[in-house]
């Protein structure tokens, strides 16, 4: 089965370097961020209904690329072995983006974020330094530091298990690798038993 772990936070703090070096790591894929995309294609002014048009990539994204896993995975898959498939933000983020800078959020948003199912989310803190792009809007801790606050709120009042990513360099990386095994091996006992 698909162990689907989603990789959320603000800006600059490492999701899709985690993303990539877990993806390397445990020998599977990663689904990237299409907001990073759209906006390189169509210009970093974005409005309302652009983000509704980058939440619709975003699944796209989300299920293309776990139909690729499945494929590549299969003789695992039907073994039952548990294969982990890291998203680089989901619907959490475009609600929380949406919601930050426009106050509403789109009904599609909400209706995916209702439906789809994940097993387990890493956020990331921002404790590490800002790094300067040509798409990233808030240098300002104390704007990341709020958004990390309400991506915590939010995930404190939902159902799937996450867990606090931090820290610098290689301890970054090796958090989120220990938090991945102990999601394999308590899958792994619940299966067997």
């Amino acid at each position: 089965m698909l162990k689907k772990i989603v990789v959320i936070g603000p800006e600059s703090t490492g999701k899709s370097t985690l993303c990539r070096q877990l993806a390397e790591h445990f020998e599977t894929v990663w689904c990237p961020e299409y907001a990073r995309e759209y906006l390189l294609t169509n210009g970093k002014d974005y409005s309302y209904t652009d983000l509704l048009t980058i939440a619709k990539g975003q699944i796209a994204g989300e299920e293309n690329w776990a139909e690729l896993l499945e494929k590549r995975a299969a003789p695992l898959l039907e073994q039952d072995y548990d294969i982990p498939y890291f998203i680089d933000t989901n619907m959490v983020v475009m609600k929380v983006w949406a919601e930050f800078v426009f106050n509403k959020c789109h009904p599609y948003i909400e209706e995916q974020l209702a439906k789809r199912k994940y097993d387990h989310y890493l956020l990331c803190q921002p404790d590490l330094e800002w790094e300067k792009d040509e798409l990233r809007e808030y240098p300002d801790l104390e704007t990341r530091e709020r958004l990390f606050f309400i991506y915590k709120n939010y995930l404190e009042q939902q159902s799937v298990p996450w867990t606090l990513i931090k820290g610098k360099n290689d301890d970054r990386i090796q958090s989120a690798i220990r938090t991945v095994n102990t999601i394999l091996e308590s899958s792994f006992a619940i299966d067997s038993q």
